[in-house]
């Protein structure tokens, strides 16, 4: 009768497995695609093969968990890439972590405005959100936006990583600059104690952050994620308690040497 229950108990976890592989490998990245990651994404790009092997893998999963669409817009395997990798570069040092907080990304042509218009003419002026209330589990990405990210001349700014990092510091519940699930608790009062610090010397004009960072812990961590991301080198010499602090919180140290 033992013999019995462990052979249903293997078969169980058998079926299990392969169903949860099948799950996750819906989608397969084609060589094509893998040219474009490697054109369009300098993260991608500058990685080890092996390391490139695990981006992939990781861009197939969020295109498995998460559905992208366009309004007004068709979406094109560029469009779908861009968005997973800027997904994915902030989760790159957490091994089988995802979003459990977002189930859709509607691709917009342009900026919108705060009711979700795009073709108003005044107040357009939002490049991302991401959606609470009745929109929650949604993001809201412009295409211009995320395509000037990925460009060349984005300098300092990424807004579709700036949007995925505020669903990593809201995956422990509250949006407020703080990721707990990924700072030790010994960091978090040191964390908000940099942050505050820093924000008052953008506000006197002493830093080369964005001030859109001054306007809450929320967006100030996001603006230095994408900071921390997109000019790694710079940021690590002009700010380097910071970039040693989201080190530690994104698992990663991308900066050269």
């Amino acid at each position: 009768m033992l013999y019995i229950i462990i052979l249903v108990v293997l078969l169980i976890i058998t079926i299990y497995r392969r169903k949860r592989k099948r799950v996750l490998t819906q989608v397969i990245l084609t060589d094509a695609q893998k040219k474009l990651l490697a054109n369009e994404v300098d993260f991608y790009d500058q990685l080890s093969d092996a390391d490139k092997v695990y981006f992939e893998d990781k861009v197939e999963q969020f295109l498995d968990d998460v559905n992208i669409e366009g309004v007004g817009l068709q979406v094109s395997d560029l469009d779908r890439l861009m968005v997973a990798s800027s997904a994915v570069i902030p989760i790159f040092g957490f091994k089988d972590w995802r979003y459990r907080n977002v189930t859709n990304v509607l691709l917009y042509p342009d900026t919108f405005d705060k009711d979700y218009q795009y073709e108003a003419a005044d107040g357009r002026n939002i490049m991302g959100m991401v959606g609470s209330g009745y929109m929650n589990g949604q993001m809201i990405l412009s295409r211009s936006a995320l395509v000037k990210g990925f460009s060349k001349s984005s300098g300092k700014e990424n807004t579709a990583i700036h949007e995925f990092v505020h669903l990593l510091d809201k995956a422990d519940g509250a949006t407020d600059g703080v990721p707990e699930d990924f700072l030790p608790y010994t960091y978090v009062k040191p964390w908000v104690h940099m942050m505050h610090q820093e924000i008052h010397k953008i506000e006197m004009g002493h830093s080369d952050i964005d001030p859109y960072a001054t306007t809450n812990e929320a967006e100030f961590f996001a603006v230095v994620a994408e900071y921390f991301f997109e000019k790694p080198d710079q940021f690590k010499i002009k700010h380097p308690e910071l970039y040693d602090t989201l080190s530690r919180i994104f698992a990663q140290d991308p900066a050269k040497g």
